[in-house]
């Protein structure tokens, strides 16, 4: 979830601590690969946080507990499902409103797995705790008979939007110290 805007595109940002992990922090540049955890653990089921100014005009949610990156947020509106686009700032927008709610969200993240929500309230600001989960224990099973999924190989772009959240592998990168801001950032 960190970002560094004066970075180049693809950095990450580390704490001074983190990027300790990696090298010395006075080294400056430095080499890296890495490859992000797939279906990581994650503290509980979905939860969902209406932004601050959202309204029936206006739709702003930002999805938590999802682990993986997510692809896609959509809103049922009647008995459509509405896209959402994804700002820099994790919050997923439909610019024109959705109505008063109670919402039902399905989400899908980069591998193809989806989960749907319901009953999430127009209630800026508040977390809306579900008991639903993307994957793993207590993770809705799929109606249809599941397609078996060729084996991925590293994309640097699992969506075509700019994301905060590592994709799903990227190598090789390289790191970085930020000694004016105090932080270390790793460099794609």
């Amino acid at each position: 979830m960190d970002q560094c805007p004066e970075c180049e595109p693809g950095h990450l940002d580390l704490s001074k601590e983190a990027f300790a992990k990696i090298a010395n922090p006075v080294d400056g540049v430095v080499s890296v690969s890495y490859k992000a955890a797939t279906n990581p653990t994650v503290p509980g089921p979905l939860s969902f946080r209406i932004k601050e100014g959202a309204s029936r005009y206006w739709f702003a949610v930002l999805v938590a507990n999802h682990g993986n990156p997510l692809r896609s947020v959509e809103v049922r509106s009647g008995s459509a499902w509405r896209a959402t686009e994804r700002a820099d700032y994790n919050y997923w927008i439909y610019e024109s409103g959705l109505g008063p709610g109670p919402y039902t969200i399905r989400v899908t993240d980069v591998y193809g797995q989806q989960a749907t929500a319901t009953g999430i309230k127009m209630a800026p600001e508040q977390v809306q705790k579900t008991n639903v989960r993307l994957y793993g224990a207590g993770a809705a099973k799929p109606v249809s008979k599941p397609t078996p999924t060729p084996a991925r190989k590293p994309s640097a772009s699992p969506s075509p939007k700019a994301t905060t959240e590592a994709p799903p592998s990227l190598a090789p990168a390289a790191a970085v110290v930020d000694q004016q801001l105090g932080r270390a950032a790793a460099s794609c």
